[in-house]
């Protein structure tokens, strides 16, 4: 039986991604972090952590304040997907060898496998880095009106967002 592969992101860049999807088709609002929590179910303290992040990585632009949102900190096609998900990633290190400083693997220098996961890890960040923001919503309108009435699902229990340093 052969099983679909799956590479994972965290909770964290989903809901990063989401937000910034969200805030691409409500250009001329300052939408706020309330909105699109309740809009995708995501709780809202987390939400605070990721905009807080995008915002000094200059993905957003927060404004403070009884009447404040978040923006886009630039034009939707200048955010590239790359950059994104490098950017709230904790770790591409996909094994033990990947790590110089605490790496105890013994075929480490005779083994191949680094190689291949490196360039699979390049390959993967090769076709995120042709994405910008602006692709994933080239229907800003039709997914601005499933937004407007989606109606979030429950978080699945055990999957909480990943916690930030």
């Amino acid at each position: 039986m052969f099983l679909q592969p799956a590479m994972r992101l965290t909770d964290y860049t989903d809901y990063a991604l989401r937000t910034l999807i969200y805030v691409t088709v409500h250009p001329d609002e300052l939408v706020t972090i309330q909105r699109i929590a309740d809009t995708f179910g995501i709780p809202k303290n987390h939400l605070i952590k990721i905009v807080q992040q995008l915002g000094q990585d200059g993905f957003l632009r927060t404004v403070r304040g009884r009447a404040g949102g978040i923006t886009l900190g630039r034009p939707a096609a200048e955010i590239n997907l790359g950059d994104v998900v490098r950017a709230t990633e904790p770790d591409f290190r996909m094994v033990e060898c990947f790590h110089a400083d605490d790496n105890h693997c013994v075929i480490t220098r005779v083994c191949g496998l680094r190689g291949v996961l490196h360039a699979a890890l390049q390959a993967y960040f090769d076709v995120l880095d042709r994405y910008s923001l602006q692709d994933l919503v080239d229907k800003p309108r039709a997914v601005s009106r499933v937004l407007g009435a989606a109606t979030p699902l429950p978080m699945p229990v055990g999957r909480k967002a990943a916690p930030r340093a």
